[in-house]
C-alpha cells in the first residue's frame, strides 16, 4: 500500500464546494472517479480542508491510499488528462503511511480579494468581489489585526453542517496574522491561522466591510469576539473572492 500526497490548484466557480454530494459536482468527487479510472480502485481522497461553493484553492492538498503501482510523475500527467481544466494537479510525492492532509495539517493561509475600481471584467468576476463603493481602508486595517491572537471564534462561525449545533467541540483557533494590503485595484486580505470554522473568513471579511462602510468601528471587532453571538458579526462575503493559499504541516 502506497499514501500518496497530492498538490492541487483549482477553480471553485463550477463546483459544489470540495465534499463530495450524491447530486452536484464537488472537487473531492471529481478527484475521486479519476483516481478510480486509472487505479480500478474506489477511492476518496482526503483534503486538507472542505472549501465551500465557489472558493478556490492555490494549493489545496490531499492524500488517498492505494495498491497501484503508477509511478508519481505518471499520475500527475494521467490525472491532468482525466480531470477538467479547472482542477489541476501540481503534484503527486509518496509520503509516510501516518500522514493525513488534514489531521497532520498544523496552519493554513487564506487570501480574499476585493476589486474597487468602477467596472469589473467580465474575465475577473468570477475571481473577486466586486465592491466599488466607499470603505475606509485604513479603519478595516486597524479591525484586521484585532483578530489576531487566540480566540473563541463563535461571532464568526457558521453552523456547520457535519457539527451540528454541538457547543462541546471548541471555536477556539489562533490567528497568526491578518492584515488587508492595496494590490493595485483590489483589496487583498490574508490571514494565516493554526485553523479555520466554517465560513469564518468569509464572516471576517463581511465584518470589516461594514467598519470600512463606518457602520462598525474598529474598536467593535473586540466586542464582537467576545459576544460569541454569530448575530453580532457581518454578513458573509461571497465565495468568489476567497483562496486557500497555503497548508502548513
Amino acid at each position: 500500500m502506497r499514501n500518496l500526497k497530492l498538490i492541487l490548484s483549482y477553480d471553485g466557480s463550477d463546483f459544489a464546494g470540495w465534499q463530495i454530494q450524491p447530486d452536484a459536482p464537488t472537487i473531492q468527487g471529481t478527484l475521486a472517479a479519476a483516481v478510480g479510472r486509472i487505479t480500478g480502485e474506489i477511492v476518496l481522497p482526503q483534503g486538507s480542508g472542505r472549501t465551500d461553493a465557489g472558493v478556490h484553492a492555490l494549493t489545496q492538498v490531499a492524500t488517498f491510499v492505494t495498491e497501484s503501482p503508477v509511478p508519481t510523475g505518471n499520475l500527475v500527467k494521467a490525472l491532468n488528462d482525466i480531470l477538467p481544466s479547472s482542477i489541476r494537479v501540481m503534484d503527486v510525492q509518496e509520503v509516510a503511511t501516518e500522514f493525513h492532509a488534514r489531521k497532520s495539517a498544523r496552519g493554513k493561509t487564506y487570501r480574499y480579494r476585493i476589486y474597487r475600481d468602477a467596472i469589473c471584467s467580465p474575465f475577473l468576476a468570477r475571481y473577486v468581489w466586486h465592491y466599488p463603493y466607499p470603505l475606509n481602508e485604513q479603519a478595516m486595517a486597524a479591525a484586521a489585526a484585532r483578530v489576531q491572537g487566540e480566540h473563541d471564534f463563535t461571532s464568526f462561525a457558521a453552523v456547520d453542517p457535519e457539527r451540528g449545533r454541538d457547543i462541546t467541540v471548541s471555536n477556539v483557533r489562533r490567528i497568526l496574522s491578518s492584515s488587508w494590503e492595496r494590490q493595485g485595484n483590489e483589496l487583498v486580505y490574508t490571514v494565516k491561522g493554526s485553523g479555520f470554522l466554517h465560513h469564518m473568513v468569509r464572516n471576517l471579511v463581511g465584518t470589516f466591510i461594514l467598519v470600512g462602510k463606518g457602520t462598525l468601528n474598529p474598536e467593535d471587532v473586540t466586542r464582537i469576539i467576545e459576544a460569541r453571538d454569530r448575530s453580532a458579526a457581518g454578513a458573509t462575503a461571497p465565495a468568489c473572492g476567497l483562496y486557500l493559499v497555503n497548508v502548513e504541516y
